[in-house]
Parts: structure tokens; sequence; C-alpha cells
């Protein structure tokens, strides 16, 4: 004997009542979980906007930094000012010290540029390796890379420039004097006597940044001289 049909919708139906007999069951349990979420839900927006707040005022703190190494910069090296350059460098590692991020690069990049002013290479080199670490994932982080390299030349280090260099092509902020690291890269490779590097290291110019018309046509300058110098030995 055939069971009788149930009737179109009936199925729905006692999907529901059982839905609403589970949730009578657990309303406690239930409601707990969802005040819990809730709870979870506005603590995650006011950490958001507490971390935003914060953020803002240490941006704020370090240009005003900023603003008052810009205004002493012209005398910078001056004896006089000896006293507010070491005030102000003490301020800056503090800051550095307590922020990450944006604003703890940004007060790296003024200590190096305080050390670059003065010529103290080795410390400028610290003060923007630092920084480029800080602001891993800022549009600082490959500048900072290219100071480092330019200090670093200053003290002859030039296995180091070409490190520093590579690395400020290698982050993923737009960089607009890329073409001019990797021509550096290639520049030191050659005082190196390095020819091959070289070569390829400034091919790696014209593939990457076939547009910019300075640093390519450097680059095929160069290609053209250490290979007629090769052609020649």
């Amino acid at each position: 004997m055939q069971k009788p049909k149930e009737k179109p919708g009936a199925q729905d139906v006692n999907v529901s009542e059982k839905i609403n007999e589970f949730i009578q069951k657990n309303r406690k349990p239930i409601f707990i979980t969802a005040a819990s979420l809730f709870a979870l839900l506005i603590a995650v927006i006011t950490t958001l906007s507490l971390i935003d707040v914060f953020r803002n005022r240490a941006i704020a703190a370090v240009e005003k930094l900023n603003d008052r190494y810009e205004t002493m910069l012209p005398s910078i090296t001056e004896e006089y000012f000896s006293d507010d350059v070491n005030s102000l460098l003490d301020e800056l590692t503090d800051f550095a010290k307590k922020n990450s991020g944006y604003p703890g690069g940004r007060a790296g990049l003024i200590i190096g540029g305080i050390h670059a002013a003065k010529e103290e290479w080795a410390e400028a080199e610290t003060a923007y390796a630092a920084a480029a670490k800080t602001a891993a994932k800022t549009y600082l982080a490959p500048l900072a890379w290219f100071n480092a390299a330019a200090a670093s030349e200053e003290q002859g280090k030039t296995t180091e420039a070409i490190e520093y260099y590579r690395k400020s092509l290698t982050t993923t902020a737009v960089f607009t004097s890329a073409p001019r690291a990797q021509f550096s890269v290639g520049r030191l490779h050659e005082t190196m006597n390095e020819d091959e590097k070289a070569i390829e290291a400034y091919r790696a110019v014209i593939s990457g940044w076939p547009n910019d018309s300075v640093w390519v046509k450097l680059a095929r300058s160069r290609i053209i001289a250490l290979e007629s110098k090769t052609g020649s030995e």
C-alpha cells in the first residue's frame, strides 16, 4: 500500500518546525554565542579605530620632527647647532624605537639624513638600512635601501652597495629611481672589473625600463664601451 504523498510545502514546514524547536531548546547558548560575536566585532572595530588614531598621531609627530630637521639642515654641521642636532637625534631615535611602519621608517630616514649631512657615512648607512626594514611595506623602503647604498659607496663598500641597490629593486612599492638603481649595480660591477656582470646589469636597465630616456641611453653606451673593450682584448 502506497504512502499518501505529502502536500506541496509540507517538507519545508517540517524543516521550519525542527529549526524552531532547535532554537527553543538551545536559545540560551545561541544568544550567548551571538552576543559574544557581536562583542568581538565591536572590539575589532574599536581596536582598528584606535590603531588608526595612534598612527595618525605618530605621522603628525614625525612630520613635526621633520620640520625641525629641515629648518636646521642648512646649518646642521655648524658647531653652535650641535646641541640642537643631538637633541633632535635623540628624539628621533627614541621615536623610531617606539614606532613601526611609515612613522618609524620616516624617523629613520631623517636620522640617516642628519648623519649624511655630517658625512658620518657609517651611521647613515645603519640608519637607512634600519628605516628600510621598519617601513618594509611602505614606499619608503626602496628609498631607504637606495640611500643606504649611497652611504656604502661613500665608504668604499662596493659589494654592500650593490646589495642595497638590489634590495631597493625588490620591494613591492613603486620606486621612480629604480632604473638609476639598476644602472648603479652595473656601474659598481664595472668598477670591480666584472664586465660581464656589468653588461648583464645594464641590459636589465634596457629590458626593465625601455621607456626611460636617460638611464637606458647611458646603459646602451656602457654596453657598447664594454663590448668594444672585450673585443679588443
